[in-house]
């Protein structure tokens, strides 16, 4: 059954329009080792260089300057974790109207900063609930109280058609024509304008929805066949991380999008350590998305030109620390172990000699002596060179007979221990 909204051209050309009185398209760059790895000729569009380091200006200041005078009166209102927030407040600025906006408790301070720096005096920014959904719902409600315009991150025509604009300016960049986009889904804004627009202008140009895995709405709700909450979401891909996707996006989505994965968190962690030393590229964990999900699909991108929307780069530089234990941990390249030592001295030389390797390295070693105890147990990180050397840890753990317990295996215990 055909969405009873469907993105058009001339809508997206309009919007187009209007964007033109404060952007200029962003570039379309070819990453030479991206290219190299995979065979084939890697295109980064690069968002991340846009007025607010987003995509998400389109949508926010074609959805606001499209409305009536009468509707922007009393002035607007949304809800983001940061990007779409730092759009509307752009807006408000540029427009001389005032705007609310609600954003999650947990939002990195650095995206509160933009959103302040970019809003001027024009924004009010209220911070509430723990994620975007909560954010949204307290945004929704207070528009409804106090009689203003609310701004849909990603559920409304206007914000999809300005989100599409990504897609006609890479149309026009790209030559020749480009096989795959792979572009990153949160509520599926960006998705579903640019997936609309490319059925329409190229059809055989194949569109990839990405997702965070611990926050894959869109997958499930596809694969259900309704809009479907998720119970809970992992966060930390703050600019895709929402509970539910948007009943217009969903519909449009479901006839748009060729085929949709699912990247793992520390994955995404890796393509942004990897995008910093080798690239001198910046980007949040969204805008990592895309181009993580390359791997997964290494053997169809063979002789074929790919597009990869590098969605912004609003990080906290504060939040690299997180960023690359989660890329050690899912490369196999950190590991920890609770370990049992008798309470005399040596110990702990015993264990170094015995158990590491010369290319092993202990990051962390938590300790507490306990009194009329045999043994004491800590907690142990271990940052090794290859993922198979933490088989030789373990084999030597039981050679010697030391009492251990393995906690990367143990995702309950691991979370509780460490994180």
């Amino acid at each position: 059954m055909k969405p009873a909204y469907f993105p058009s051209l001339d809508g997206i050309a309009a919007a187009e329009q209007r964007l033109e009185e404060i952007m200029q398209a962003t570039p379309l760059v070819n990453n030479q080792r991206l290219s190299s790895r995979y065979n084939a000729t890697v295109l980064l569009k690069r968002e991340d260089l846009q007025l607010v380091r987003s995509y998400k200006i389109r949508g926010a200041y074609n959805k606001i300057r499209s409305l009536p005078a009468a509707a922007l009166a009393g002035g607007v209102a949304c809800a983001s974790a940061g990007n779409h927030a730092q759009g509307v407040a752009f807006s408000c600025d540029r427009l001389g109207i005032t705007g609310t906006i609600f954003m999650p408790v947990t939002t990195p301070r650095q995206k509160i900063n933009q959103v302040k720096m970019f809003g001027k005096d024009h924004v009010t920014i209220v911070l509430s609930g723990d994620t975007f959904d909560q954010a949204n719902a307290a945004a929704v409600e207070a528009s409804r109280a106090r009689g203003i315009t609310f701004i849909p991150p990603f559920d409304d025509p206007a914000v999809i058609e300005g989100q599409a604009t990504v897609a006609a300016e890479i149309h026009r960049q790209a030559r020749p024509r480009v096989d795959y986009v792979f572009v990153p889904v949160g509520g599926g804004g960006l998705a579903s304008g640019l997936g609309a627009y490319y059925k329409q202008v190229s059809p055989a140009t194949r569109v990839i929805g990405v997702e965070p895995a611990g926050a894959a709405g869109m997958k499930r709700s596809l694969e259900e066949g309704r809009v479907t909450t998720l119970d809970a979401i992992d966060k930390f891909v703050d600019g895709a991380a929402v509970q539910r996707v948007g009943d217009l996006t969903f519909e449009i989505c479901r006839e748009v999008l060729d085929d949709i994965i699912t990247v793992p968190e520390g994955k995404v962690c890796t393509t942004i350590l990897d995008l910093y030393n080798y690239d001198a590229i910046v980007v949040e964990p969204a805008g990592a998305l895309a181009i993580s999900a390359l791997d997964f699909y290494r053997e169809r991108l063979a002789g074929k030109t790919v597009a990869c929307i590098v969605s912004g780069s609003n990080n906290d530089i504060t939040r690299m620390e997180e960023i690359r234990e989660r890329s050690l941990l899912y490369e196999g390249l950190k590991h920890y172990f609770v370990i049992n030592f008798p309470q005399r001295a040596g110990a702990l030389h015993d264990f170094v000699s015995r158990v590491l390797g010369p290319g092993d390295d202990i990051t962390y070693f938590e300790y507490r002596k306990k009194t009329h105890r045999e043994k004491g147990p800590a907690l142990v990180g271990i940052e090794v060179q290859h993922p198979r050397d933490v088989e030789t840890i373990i084999a030597r753990l039981d050679e010697h007979h030391i009492s251990h317990e393995y906690l990367n295996r143990d995702l309950a215990l691991f979370e509780f221990m460490v994180t």
